[in-house]
């Protein structure tokens, strides 16, 4: 009652009329015949301006006419039974409730409307038609649309992990509320005109196709309307991506026996590859540092990386022989680590490598 009490007393009415639905329908019928107004414009304002769900506004009318008779107020702006809130009429000091009135509607002998606890199904237009006593033919009529702030909206996704290029991904803004548009942002900028990204009639769905890196987000969306606006946490859709098509490598690398062999398995991968070492076809281990075991003086080896990503079903084979020359080296160190598919090797210290890559 908040907003009432700012406006001082209002004269609220002492009887309130409970009718049947045939008393109701020729109340409506006395009520409705008028002409188009010839006094000053009828005008409504709310108080407060702005007005936050759960909270009470009061629509006070401005301009009312002489000898006002009753007041009818109607959900939207059309004025028939189905929109019908409540109806005061003067004379008798009565409130009539019709099909559209909610239990949170209370009318004043000054023809404004409280609207308690109000919801985002409030937001909308409202309609009051005025009848003037003494002559039933004539009246006026006043409309205002009443918005109620935009809550914080959210971002929910079809899928927020999508392979990349390959999925199509809709994004859309909750809630789903009346009387408001909604934007949507990438990266802190509004959309681009793109054939990979389209909004839906009312902006509320985007559908994003293929998605690639560079529409991957982040995302945010707007709800806004004339008295407010709101805008969501940022929505980053994570791209498996990586191991789509195998690569194989095969080379010679020749050590001597001072230095330690050093294997790095790159590849480029989300999530993160799950990486396996073999020693000449017998599995090793499944991590992605590989400490290569004691071996012989000269010693002729071929070391598989194995690297497989589940969520892509892509493969990558790695194959590197390894030869030394000299004293075994006891726990020398081979790396697998997730980047782009390339091996680093050790530096040699033999003159030229002749045939190597043969």
């Amino acid at each position: 009652m908040q907003a009432a009490q700012a406006m001082g007393p209002l004269s609220a009415p002492p009887y309130t009329l409970h009718i049947t639905w045939k008393e109701l329908l020729l109340t409506a019928s006395l009520l409705i015949f008028w002409n188009p107004p010839t006094t000053a414009q009828v005008t409504i304002e709310a108080q407060p301006a702005k007005v936050s769900e759960g909270k009470d506004v009061l629509l006070l009318v401005h301009n009312l006419p002489q000898n006002l008779a009753a007041c009818i107020w109607y959900k939207g702006q059309i004025m028939d039974l189905q929109h019908y809130i409540t109806a005061y009429v003067i004379d008798a000091e009565t409130i009539i409730f019709g099909p559209a009135y909610s239990g949170r509607e209370t009318v004043y002998s000054n023809a404004s409307l409280l609207i308690q606890n109000v919801t985002q199904k409030d937001t909308g237009s409202y309609t009051i038609q005025i009848i003037q006593r003494g002559d039933k033919t004539k009246g006026v009529t006043g409309h205002f649309t009443l918005y109620v702030e935009t809550p914080k909206p959210s971002i929910s996704s079809s899928n927020l992990n999508p392979r990349e290029a390959m999925e199509t991904v809709i994004l859309s803004c909750d809630p789903d509320t009346q009387d408001v548009s909604y934007l949507w942002w990438i990266n802190g900028q509004s959309l681009p005109i793109s054939h990979k990204l389209q909004l839906s009639k009312t902006n509320r769905t985007l559908i994003i196709f293929g998605v690639t890196n560079d529409t991957a987000g982040p995302y945010e969306c707007e709800m806004k309307n004339p008295v407010s606006s709101s805008r969501s946490d940022p929505v980053t859709l994570n791209l498996l991506h990586g191991l789509d098509a195998p690569t194989f490598s095969y080379s010679y690398t020749y050590y001597h026996t001072v230095e330690v062999p050093k294997r790095s398995c790159l590849t480029d991968s989300y999530p993160l590859a799950q990486h396996s070492w073999l020693i000449d076809g017998k599995f090793q281990q499944s991590a992605q540092v590989f400490f290569i075991p004691q071996i012989t003086e000269t010693y002729t080896g071929v070391y598989v990386c194995f690297i497989h990503n589940s969520a892509t079903g892509g493969t990558n084979l790695i194959i590197k022989r390894i030869i030394i020359h000299g004293k075994w080296i006891p726990g020398a160190l081979a790396i697998c680590f997730p980047v782009k598919p390339i091996w680093l090797s050790g530096k040699s210290h033999l003159p030229s490598a002749k045939g190597e890559g043969k």
